[in-house]
């Protein structure tokens, strides 16, 4: 339950000495670089185009591994995504490394095979569109330019849909009466045009053409200079030959799926270059010493100097961080407890000073959490799937393992909460039993069941929420004792425990209490006076102190007056808590609506196989919408009503230099 100690490391050594410097701290991961300000004498080399020439050969390994995935795609299973980064030794990766410039030739050759099959494939498109617009036409036995005979002309062209040869003949009798000769032939129509070939005169053929525009006459697109029957048939066969050719490329691409991994391994050697290079531009240099500095966590500076100090000639200075430093944060919190790191972190981090509130978050988390999924057979099938997967991938992700883990942890408390209530796939047991059966059995809850009594689990759940609510507000009183401000924390947090202790200890004994717990509970006479003066004392202590920093006493006692409004602010996130209530009942419900679903086939072979294929499909389908409820709820419980009684966050993750790879773990650290 802590943010690490954060110090600033600065190492001074030798320019020979830099590669391997650079890349033991790569490997070793622990500092964040942050270089202090430019020396006298000291330079930084412009590595840009260095970088730039190492991500554009990891980025074409990428685009070969995708054009590889394409034509050659990897047999993985369902759960190939959380294996992790395979691990390979040092010897490994150096002997395909030592070859990095014929696998980028070979991965040159795969995007240009891509690029080809491309290219020609946008050809069949141009071809496949020559042949569509030859279809009009090809019952034409002459070539579509055909210029006609010595004395006649041919007009091959289009007319608005509808149009016949008789209104052709009328529309040129009456429009050029001196025409001599016409004949109209209609090739082909359809619902947007009239394909016709008009023969005539020569010598008149401007005149009818002229006519036959009026008329909304119009010339093809394209003329070929082929019989349009016989040129399909040659374009068809061009089509033909280059598919041949994409299927010969396609063949070669499928030939380098064996060089898969290789492409990987040189990718990752290429990505290592890009990031020492970046940091390698950062650094101030002089023509013989270069410096490095950054932020290390303190329990890690012994292996850093170890690794550094001890092996080269250097000088390395730990210093701690200026009180305007604000430093990345690192967390550090038990093996239960860091599984609900990525909840903090999807908040945000720590800042300077502040309480890491992870460890107690992590209890309620998983306290809540099976709450509201409140199923023994749920949780068992969560805990044990979560389980199974930690121990058959113990190389998947970090941030991925402790996400299943802490699911893992759910599902034990959805487990236990499920025994306390009684519910075991809903009630399967009492269903089975009287369907099939017909007995009555029934596994009682081991302390009430919410389905027969959901007001007794709404006051727990109030209850749990004022508990979480109350621990957020001491996390806030440690935090300004730990700022040595005590004035504010008996302002802000005694003031406001005695407040809401006397409020409660009023409300415990009324009438509207006793309705909703359906129980009369009667303190002695000297518990509700006391209950009255917590509340008064606690009212006027806010109504005087919340506006203390103000010297004008009117505004101030407003200041104080607004600030004992927020008891509805109180009120609301203890109301808020009513969804364990409303989470654990919907669970419970549909899962009973699920197994009475079920039994409606009756009994027999029929009964049971229709019982069978309603009891997965319903339990799986409420299994996964309220886990995905309890995830979100639970998760609201914490940002809204927890982190917001004490907690402010905005730190800055930890981002250190590392071996960050995308496919493989390296064993040792790196070489060049």
């Amino acid at each position: 339950m802590a943010v690490l100690q954060m110090q600033r490391v600065s190492i001074c050594a030798l320019k020979k000495d830099r590669k391997a410097i650079l890349e033991k701290l790569q490997a070793l991961g622990v500092m964040e670089m942050n270089q202090i300000a430019d020396e006298e004498g000291f330079e930084k080399m412009d590595t840009l185009n260095a970088k730039m020439s190492f991500e554009k050969k990891a980025q074409l390994t990428e685009n070969a591994l995708g054009i590889l995935d394409v034509y050659a795609p990897e047999k993985k299973s369902m759960l190939s995504g959380l294996a992790g980064k395979e691990l390979i030794s040092q010897d490994e990766f150096q002997e395909v490394t030592a070859k990095k410039e014929d696998i980028i030739d070979k991965a040159n050759t795969i995007i240009a095979k891509s690029k080809e099959i491309a290219e020609t494939k946008a050809n069949i498109v141009k071809l496949e569109n020559r042949i569509e617009a030859l279809a009009p036409w090809l019952s034409l036995d002459a070539p579509m330019n055909y210029k006609g005979t010595r004395e006649t002309s041919m007009l091959l062209g289009t007319m608005p849909a509808g149009m016949s040869e008789a209104a052709v003949y009328e529309k040129a009798a009456n429009e050029c009466p001196e025409v001599e000769a016409l004949d109209v032939h209609i090739i082909s129509e359809d619902a947007d045009a009239v394909y016709l070939a008009v023969f005539c005169l020569k010598k008149e053929a401007e005149k009818v053409e002229d006519v036959l525009r009026a008329a909304g006459f119009a010339r093809p697109s394209q003329m070929s200079n082929q019989i349009p029957a016989r040129e399909k048939a040659s374009l068809e066969e061009e089509i033909q030959k280059l598919k041949k050719e994409i299927e010969v490329a396609e063949e070669e691409i499928k030939g380098y799926a064996s060089i898969r991994e290789e492409l990987k391994l040189v990718g990752d050697y290429f990505r290592l270059r890009a990031e020492k290079y970046e940091v390698l531009g950062t650094l101030p240099q002089s023509q013989r010493a270069f410096v490095i500095s950054g932020y290390v966590a303190a329990n890690t500076v012994p292996v850093l100097k170890k690794a550094i100090a001890d092996r080269y000639d250097c000088v390395m200075d730990v210093e701690e961080l200026k009180e305007e430093e604000e430093p990345p944060v690192v967390l550090k919190n038990n093996a239960f407890s860091d599984s609900v790191e990525g909840v903090l972190e999807s908040y945000g981090l720590p800042h300077k000073g502040e309480f890491d509130p992870t460890t107690i978050m992590s209890f309620f988390y998983v306290f809540f959490f099976g709450m509201m999924l409140s199923d023994a057979a749920y949780g068992a099938i969560i805990a044990i799937a979560c389980f199974v997967v930690l121990k058959k991938f113990p190389r998947m992700g970090k941030s991925l393992r402790k996400s299943i883990k802490m699911f893992m942890f759910c599902g034990l408390s959805t487990l236990v909460w499920g025994v306390l209530f009684g519910g075991y796939f809903g009630d399967v047991v009492d269903v089975v039993a009287k369907t099939f059966f017909d007995k009555d059995i029934t596994i009682k809850p081991l302390w009430f069941a919410p389905l027969n009594n959901p007001m007794k689990l709404l006051i727990y759940s109030m209850a749990f929420g004022l508990v979480h609510l109350f621990v957020g507000l001491g996390i806030k009183g440690y935090m300004l004792l730990k700022d040595g401000k005590v004035l504010d924390f008996f302002c802000d947090v005694i003031l406001w425990y005695v407040f809401l202790a006397g409020l409660l200890l009023m409300l415990i004994p009324s009438d509207i209490f006793a309705s909703i717990a359906q129980a009369k509970i009667v303190f002695p006479p000297f518990v509700n006076t006391l209950a009255k003066a917590l509340s008064i004392i606690g009212a006027v202590g806010l109504l005087l102190m919340s506006g203390r920093e103000s010297k004008n006493p009117a505004l101030r006692l407003a200041l104080g007056a607004y600030d004992i409004y927020n008891i509805t602010g109180w009120l609301s996130d203890v109301l808020s808590y009513s969804r364990l209530l409303a989470l654990g009942l919907a669970t419970g419900v549909i899962a009973s609506v699920v197994n009475q679903m079920g039994s409606m086939f009756g009994k027999g072979v029929i009964g049971a196989i229709g019982f069978a294929l309603v009891f997965v499909v319903g339990h799986a389908l409420n299994l996964a919408i309220n886990l995905l409820g309890a995830y979100v709820h639970t998760n609201r419980l914490q940002f809204v009503e927890f982190f917001g009684k004490f907690y402010e966050g905005g730190g800055k993750p930890f981002e250190p230099f590392e071996s960050d790879t995308k496919y493989v773990d390296i064993k040792e650290e790196t070489l060049s």
